[in-house]
Order: structure tokens, then C-alpha cells, then sequence
């Protein structure tokens, strides 16, 4: 991550001191009425010894003494190493199911297709449905492989060729299996094959889309992922038990077993249940640290310096609360606020995913999607409401929470030409020597 230090502050130890600019001279040059390209040539000229300082100048610091045993260091030595590979084994763990879920849940929709039209023997429907499966998540986590990891492909010659033409290659793809269903066509079954071709698309967008999102939210952070499948998953048990020791009104014609008194209890316990999953998981690095790779080091890390979302702020209590709680100011984590907003959408919204797949199964007239988890149904019958709740977590971070990624902005300098990373460098410069920001070195 590129580190600017102020000028105007006192240096560090070991750090350069530039001689203040002479007088009647200006940081960001001598006249208003210069063009842009007289004005950097001016620059250039007169403040072009800022990178020429040696290593004279800067003085030397005494080697630390290292009395650490022998034995204890080859102990050591590869501790690091093996606890950075088993944080990423971990996050491969939770990454790596999201994938087998969503193709297990393809695999449920889809069949319940070829149940309902098995008896017309379409041609090509499954071996076309599967294919696009194969297209599209290909072009999904191409996408974040590009994304995330542009440097660390750079290295790779093989994967330079796939990154670079990725798109063109996704939608060759689809075009051969575009052509091959219209190839596949039968007369007297036309309108059924567009219906299934329909229903793989749709099929699709449920699955492949939602989950891929998933895997976005994942990048930003494990804490993104846990907290707002956590919220569903105790949304549904609160819910249960408060429907069934209190139920008494009915919600839902499609769901005749859900009950107000469920609902509400529901809501209540998964705003609470949120917030204080929120506080425990912020104060881990682990699960607050978006997963990246850094070129300096060559490998993938989920250490950082955690953002103000999850640093301790003090905060003033309305004056309701005042009187509850018997005191004015509280210490919060932001990200305990922002789970609130979690909580409330897992708990009021989340549900309907729930409901529409309720009505799905009642137009088809099945129970379940399959019978995967015996008394329990099918995948699908379980992540119902996880994937409407993944796709609001997505939208929730890139409107309220993503900024500017000065990684993502280092990974796209590093893989420029060397032409086109030195005029950025220069227009940084310039850029930072006009706001102040950096005092330069006049030469003598």
C-alpha cells in the first residue's frame, strides 16, 4: 500500500530532511498563467533531485542483537509460513462449498424440469443445461480471478492469455451452446424446448449469480459472510419456537404454518442475536480482513490494519435509552450498527425467499426439491433465503461501505508498462507537491 508521509510534521528517525523552499518561490510553481506542459517541464526542472537523495543521507541504524537460541529458530522458522497456508485453507474451506452448493442446487431445479417434461425425450436438455452451467461460472469466477488477483496472474505466462481475452472466450462459449440448441430444435416441440431453455436461464440466475455474490462478499471479509448467514440461520429456529409455543395468527396462505407471533419473535431475536455476533467477531483480525494477495511477499494474506468499521467508538445514547441503561455514552463497534440493518433484512425480507420458494413447489405439486437431508428436503430447501439474503449483503456493501481500494488501485499500477507507471508516478507527484501534501528538494 502506498505510505505519503506530511512533510510539515516532524521526521522519523532515519528519514531525509528537505531545505525549505527559498523565498519567493512556490511549491507549485511561479505563475498561474503557465500551461500544464510548462508547468511540469518547470517542475521537473527544479524539484527533479526528490527521488536523487542517497543513501548517505540517511543514517545508519545499528544492527539489533539477536539472541534467540539456535534450536528455537529452526523450530520457528516455518511457524509463520504454515499458519499463513492454514488461514487460507480455512477461508478455501467455507469458498470452496459455496461452489458445491450452488451446483447442487442447479442440479434440484433442474431435475424437477426434467421430471415435468421427461415424457417429450428433448434432446440435448440436460447435457445443453449442465454446459451452461459450465459457461457461466467460468465467466463468474474468471471475473474475480481478474479482479482480485491481477498481479498474481501477471506471474503466471499460461493465465495471462485466458485473462486477458477472458470475455471473448466466455461468450464464444455461449455461443457455441447457444448454436447447439437452436440446432437441437424439434418440430412439435418447439414451445417446450424454449421453456426449458427459459428454465436453465432462470435456473441460473438463482444459483450461479447468487452465489457468486457470495464469493464477493467473502473477499471483502469472512466477517461479511458469517454474520449475515448466521442472522437466517437463527431468523428460522427463533421463529420456529416462538410459532410454536405462541403462534396463534396466521401470516401466509403459502406457508399456513407461519404465524405472526413467530414473525415478530423472529425479528426481535435476530436483531439482538446480530449484534452480538457483530462485537464478538470484530475483534479478530481473521474475520474482518478482506483476503489478498501482495506481490511483495508473493503469497495471499488476511492481515491489516482493521478500518474504523471495526476499531471501538464512543457514541452518545438517546435519552430513552439514558434512562434504561443508566449511562450516557457507549463503546461501540460501527460494524455492530450496521448489523442491525443485517438482522432487520434476514429476518423481514429474507423470509419471502422462503415464501417464493413455497409457492414454486406448490405450482409444480412436490414437498420438497429433493430428498438430499433425510426429514429435511433438498439443498434448495435450506438455502431458500440465504441467497436473496447474500444479494442484499452485496448491494449493502458496494452503496454504503466500499471506498476506494488503494490495493486494488497498487495490483492495476503493477501490471502497467513501465512508461505508463512513470508519467502516474510524475502526475503524483506534481499532484501532491501542489496540495502541500509534499514539500520538494530545491537543487543548490
Amino acid at each position: 500500500m502506498l505510505e505519503l508521509r506530511y512533510r510539515g510534521s516532524c521526521p522519523s528517525p532515519g528519514e531525509a530532511v528537505s531545505p525549505p523552499p527559498r523565498e519567493g518561490e512556490a511549491a507549485g510553481g511561479d505563475h498561474e498563467t503557465e500551461s500544464t506542459s510548462d508547468k511540469e517541464t518547470d517542475i521537473d526542472d527544479r524539484y527533479g533531485d526528490l527521488d536523487s537523495r542517497t543513501d548517505s543521507d540517511i543514517p545508519e541504524i545499528p544492527a539489533s542483537s539477536d539472541r534467540t537460541p539456535e534450536i528455537l529458530k529452526k523450530a520457528l522458522s516455518g511457524l509463520s509460513s504454515r499458519y499463513d497456508w492454514m488461514k487460507m485453507k480455512i477461508w478455501l474451506f467455507v469458498s470452496f462449498p459455496v461452489l458445491g452448493i450452488q451446483v447442487k442446487c442447479f442440479h434440484e431445479i433442474i431435475t424437477i424440469g426434467y421430471r415435468v417434461y421427461h415424457s417429450y425425450d428433448l434432446p440435448w436438455f440436460r447435457t445443453l443445461s449442465w454446459y451452461f452451467l459450465l459457461c457461466v461460472n467460468y465467466f463468474f469466477y474468471g471475473e474475480t480471478v481478474a479482479d482480485y488477483f491481477a498481479t498474481f496472474v501477471q506471474r503466471e505466462e499460461q493465465l495471462q492469455f485466458l485473462i486477458r481475452y477472458h470475455r471473448f472466450i466466455s461468450f464464444a462459449l455461449y455461443l457455441a451452446g447457444f448454436c447447439m440448441f437452436v440446432l437441437s430444435l424439434v418440430k412439435k416441440h418447439y414451445r417446450l424446448q424454449f421453456y426449458m431453455f427459459a428454465w436453465t436461464h432462470v435456473t441460473l440466475l438463482i444459483t450461479v449469480t447468487q452465489s457468486h455474490l457470495v464469493i464477493q462478499n467473502l473477499f471483502e471479509g469472512m466477517i461479511w459472510f458469517l454474520v449475515p448467514i448466521s442472522s437466517v440461520i437463527c431468523n428460522d429456529i427463533t421463529a420456529y419456537l416462538f410459532g410454536f409455543f405462541f403462534g396463534r395468527t396466521p401470516l401466509i396462505k403459502l406457508s399456513p404454518k407461519k404465524t405472526w407471533e413467530g414473525f415478530i419473535g423472529g425479528f426481535f431475536s435476530t436483531v439482538v442475536f446480530g449484534f452480538i455476533a457483530a462485537y464478538v467477531l470484530s475483534k479478530y483480525q481473521y474475520f474482518v480482513c478482506p483476503v489478498e494477495y501482495r506481490s511483495d511477499v508473493n503469497s495471499f494474506v488476511t492481515e491489516c490494519e482493521p478500518s474504523e468499521l471495526f476499531q471501538l467508538q464512543t457514541y452518545s445514547l438517546p435519552p430513552f435509552l439514558k434512562a434504561v441503561l443508566r449511562q450516557e455514552r457507549v463503546s461501540l463497534y460501527p460494524f455492530q450498527i450496521h448489523s442491525i440493518a443485517l438482522s432487520t433484512f434476514a429476518s423481514l425480507i429474507g423470509p419471502f425467499g422462503g415464501f417464493f420458494a413455497s409457492g414454486f413447489k406448490r405450482a409444480f405439486k412436490i414437498k420438497d426439491f429433493a430428498n438430499t437431508i433425510p426429514g429435511h428436503g433438498g439443498i434448495m430447501d435450506r438455502f431458500d433465503c440465504q441467497y436473496l439474503m447474500a444479494t442484499f449483503v452485496h448491494v449493502y456493501i458496494t452503496s454504503f461501505i466500499r471506498g476506494p481500494n488503494p490495493s486494488k488501485v497498487l495490483q492495476q499500477l503493477l501490471v502497467l508498462q513501465p512508461e505508463q507507471q512513470l508519467n502516474i508516478y510524475k502526475t503524483l507527484k506534481i499532484h501532491l507537491i501542489e496540495k502541500g501534501i509534499l514539500q520538494p528538494a530545491l537543487k543548490v
